[in-house]
């Protein structure tokens, strides 16, 4: 079994999961191997035969699309993006839940291991709360995957994990635990995690922020991507945040949404938008 033959049957399977080849192809290795490994479990000797499977069982498609879970993550990932996030959009929305005397809500979708929503946690408290005494905040993390979400909520990474973090703030918000950095409490407080599907479930409620990266604005087919935006926008605040990936590119125009900065990776949407 060659890559090409991976590369083929992902070519057929993946629009019928309503995903596109053109986002997996840097990570196909993760996933062929995971249906290498399903195939081996099932006595397949090959991908016709698992095709022939998939066309008369429609409960493996469920399996296949287990395998197909990318679960890369990491702190800080894109610098840039959450230098703009520490410098101006944090600030922003705290100042605007002061004044509306509520907490502020912020949502990792696809949050996998934690890495994002710890990162927000993190900024939060060592940048807005000194600067805005009285700023609350609540932070939503989804994910599909159960396994990711178990070891999210422990908090706990390998070093190599942390190498993107400012070494101040390595040293300031992580205890080391034998070969493990773990989160420290406080800044593992006021995170939900949750299990959610992005493609049929969000959590409710409005945000300030929402950060849906490398998820479906580069996994899901160009349908899906705009249902979800769509959906997305009806879960942001007036003038809340909407964050893409850095290679991402949103699906449609959407003239409520005006571009912050020059990466085209932060969006904030109209004023003027009624939410739902």
């Amino acid at each position: 079994m060659t890559d090409a033959d991976c590369v083929a049957f992902l070519q057929w399977a993946l629009p019928r999961l309503d995903m596109r080849w053109t986002g997996f192809r840097k990570v196909r290795g993760q996933v062929c191997k995971r249906i290498r490994r399903r195939m081996a479990e099932l006595g397949l000797e090959g991908y016709a035969a698992y095709r022939q499977l998939l066309e008369t069982d429609p409960d493996e498609w469920r399996v296949l699309d287990e395998c197909c879970h990318i679960t890369i993550s990491r702190f800080f990932r894109d610098r840039d993006v959450f230098e703009r996030l520490r410098r101006s959009v944090l600030p922003d929305i705290a100042r605007r839940a002061i004044r509306e005397n509520r907490p502020a809500r912020i949502w990792s979708a696809g949050c996998a291991s934690g890495e994002e929503p710890y990162t927000l946690k993190i900024l939060w408290d060592l940048e807005a709360v000194p600067s805005l005494p009285g700023a609350a905040i609540m932070i939503v993390a989804t994910d599909i995957d159960r396994t990711m979400l178990e070891r999210a909520q422990i908090g706990c990474y390998h070093e190599h994990i942390l190498h993107d973090l400012p070494p101040h703030i390595a040293a300031q918000c992580f205890d080391r635990s034998g070969d493990h950095f773990c989160v420290r409490p406080q800044h593992r407080k006021d995170i939900t995690f949750l299990l959610q599907d992005l493609r049929v479930e969000m959590p409710s409620g409005l945000f300030d922020l929402v950060l849906n990266r490398y998820v479906a604005f580069t996994y899901f087919a160009p349908s899906l991507q705009r249902l979800v935006l769509e959906k997305t926008l009806e879960h942001l605040h007036p003038q809340g945040y909407l964050v893409i990936g850095k290679h991402e590119r949103l699906p449609e125009e959407r003239p409520q949404l005006a571009s912050i900065g020059s990466t085209g990776q932060i969006f904030q949407l109209s004023p003027a938008t009624q939410s739902h």
